[in-house]
């Protein structure tokens, strides 16, 4: 995905991360100076639903204006047409036991 809040922004007037700061404390979300340096400069690494709410009614935007979906950066599978060589090959799953902590054993299945 690609992180678009500054040309949203910018639609909408807001030229500097002040400005969009300051609109967003106005309705009830504070950000710190690096937070909102990296949500206006960057991508942000993670961001609440309920942030990402204001933001948008701040805007007056929807969510597909501030994010982009890039599908070509996502690896895909290469298709080797050999499904049971990969599925003989591929790592099993471990089977979880449980343990007691106070090292007695648990009663028979």
């Amino acid at each position: 995905m690609r992180w678009n809040l500054r040309l949203a922004a910018a639609n909408r007037g807001i030229w500097k991360a002040s400005e969009l700061q300051r609109g967003l404390a106005e309705h009830g979300l504070v950000i710190s100076l690096g937070k909102m340096s990296n949500l206006w400069s960057g991508q942000p690494v993670s961001l609440k639903l309920d942030d990402l709410d204001v933001i948008c009614v701040v805007l007056g935007c929807e969510i597909g204006d501030l994010l982009t979906p890039e599908p070509d950066k996502v690896a895909r599978p290469q298709d080797t047409g050999d499904q049971d060589v990969a599925e003989a090959s591929a790592p099993r799953p471990m089977r979880v036991v449980p343990r007691r902590r106070d090292g007695r054993s648990l009663p028979p299945a």
